[in-house]
């Protein structure tokens, strides 16, 4: 059986500096905006930095795509929590070095097995975020889940 390909528009999002230093601003569609900064001296701490914005596109990912995986195993889940903290390198680029990805699930019906095959998944071929870094940068996850 063939693989069936999606496909999908170039996505786009500009942004505008905003400071006489490295302050930006975008916003896509009607949603509110972001503002993208730098620690100082070279910006004014006004904003995300880039790469905390890459822990929260990570994060997410990674979420909703184990949460689209356990709701198709019919798995009930009553909450979900998720912190990705980054270890850089000390030379430049100051990359991530590894990520650790802590998720918190709070569900009557879900088990660890369960959780493992979803990350997999996710790592395997769902989470577009976690591909591109896949090689690069070792994800490393912790797993919790709370009763309800």
């Amino acid at each position: 059986m063939k693989e069936k390909i999606l496909e999908f528009a170039p996505l786009t999002f500009s942004v505008e500096l905003i400071s006489d230093k490295v302050r930006f601003t975008g916003a896509l569609r009607d949603n509110v905006p972001v503002t993208v900064d730098y620690t100082a001296p070279i910006g004014d701490g006004l904003g995300y930095t880039s790469l905390e914005l890459f822990l929260m596109s990570l994060a997410t990912c990674m979420g909703s795509t184990v949460l689209l995986v356990l709701r198709k195993m019919r798995k009930t889940i009553t909450g979900c929590h998720i912190t990705a903290s980054g270890t850089r390198r000390s030379e430049h680029p100051t990359c991530f070095e590894e990520i650790a990805v802590a998720i918190t699930l709070h569900s009557p019906d879900v088990v660890e097995a369960d959780v493992q095959t979803a990350l997999r998944i996710a790592e395997d071929s769902l989470c577009p975020v976690w591909a591109m870094i896949k090689g690069n940068v070792k994800v490393v996850t912790k797993v919790e889940i709370v009763g309800g």
